[in-house]
């Protein structure tokens, strides 16, 4: 582990009323997830592998991120990891060498379906706090999204 990197570690849960199978598999497709992110402007699909415990994705996206008075722009590649069940594994990494990796759950509840996302975040140490805060934020807010999403049908 080096010195100039700072990691940090949340888990973020979600209740959203629809079946877990509906709920993964919108969560799986990053085209869905936009409509969700505050953060992120667009996503281009590259390349859908399939492995032999299932799938992987991988995107090109673009975020708008707000920083005080400026927004910054920055294009990165994400991979989401979907096996045919059990939990899906996410990485995302950005410049200057930020690295989000999650893995998230989707577990039956009465209700519906709990998503449960625990994020891991490696940022140089000068970008660590507000990154770190940013990517909670946006996730967060993802997750709410999801959950209205399907309260409004």
């Amino acid at each position: 582990m080096s010195w100039w990197l700072a990691h940090a570690e949340h888990t973020l849960t979600e209740d959203v009323p629809a079946p877990p199978a509906e709920v993964r598999d919108f969560y799986v497709d990053l085209g869905n997830i936009k409509l969700v992110h505050p953060l992120i402007v667009s996503v281009e699909s590259l390349s859908h592998s399939q492995t032999p415990d299932g799938v992987v994705h991988s995107y090109r996206v673009r975020d708008r991120i707000p920083l005080g008075p400026f927004t910054l722009n920055n294009t990165y590649r994400a991979r989401v990891w979907v096996p045919v069940s059990g939990d899906v594994l996410t990485e995302a990494d950005q410049s200057p060498g930020v690295h989000l990796r999650g893995t998230v759950s989707f577990e039956p509840i009465p209700a519906g379906t709990r998503v449960t996302e625990r994020i891991r975040i490696a940022a140089p140490r000068p970008l660590a706090r507000i990154t770190t805060r940013e990517a909670v934020k946006a996730h967060v807010a993802m997750l709410a999204g999801i959950r209205r999403r399907f309260e409004d049908g």
